[in-house]
């Protein structure tokens, strides 16, 4: 069974502020894409990056598509091999071999999906284009999704076989799969696992990561 990671990493990060595209913005003296890269790489059998344009420098770099789900089928055409695919966010440095090989091992028979996912511990409220809340949602079924998500390969490629336009508006590629009547079960993972958006989120990942002894 051949294990395959798949990294979306083509943003260019205009929210982080940095000059260059946002995988590649320095965190704790590396590039920010490589502390998932060296997490991945203890599990994976092989991974294979989606980047921009300049960034293609070996054969497990490609170039990445108009939105995240292009660049993860992009990269995952990339990998004919893949049994299993292995989708992880450049951009969650934080990432712990234990949460990947624990949603690995979460793609047991009868499921085609396993998502890392914190449950929610806020209240969430629904509102109207008015601003008026409409309802107050049960929060003890609500997750936070993060990444990784580990697929079957063939279910996650046939997911993204759809038009352009569904995957410039996918939240993730979980999402996807439920459209396409697979099955996704959450795997739980820690709320500490915070994707890099902006400069206050890379300052928090370089103290977690400098804590780690990293």
């Amino acid at each position: 069974m051949a294990v395959v990671g798949i990294v979306p990493a083509a943003g260019s990060g205009e929210r982080l502020g940095t000059r260059e595209p946002k995988a590649f913005a320095a965190c704790a003296g590396r590039p920010l894409v490589e502390w998932s890269l060296a997490v991945l790489a203890q599990v994976c059998d092989r991974v294979v990056m989606a980047v921009p344009e300049g960034h293609e420098l070996s054969p497990d770099r490609v170039l990445g598509g108009g939105s995240r789900s292009e660049s993860v089928r992009l990269a995952l055409e990339a990998a004919p091999e893949a049994d299993v695919a292995v989708v992880h966010d450049a951009a969650r440095p934080l990432v712990t071999r234990d949460l990947l090989e624990r949603c690995i091992a979460g793609l047991e028979p009868g499921w085609d999906c396993a998502i890392a996912a914190a449950p929610v511990t806020d209240t969430v409220k629904e509102a109207d284009g008015d601003g008026r809340v409409t309802r107050t949602l049960d929060r003890s079924a609500l997750w936070a999704v993060q990444t990784p998500q580990v697929f079957r390969a063939h279910v996650l490629r046939r997911a993204l076989a759809v038009a352009g336009s569904a995957l410039d508006t996918a939240s993730d590629d979980a999402s996807l799969v439920e459209a396409a009547g697979g099955s996704v079960r959450v795997v739980p993972a820690p709320p500490g696992n915070i994707k890099v958006t902006r400069p206050v989120d890379l300052r928090l990942a370089e103290l977690e990561l400098l804590e780690r002894g990293a």
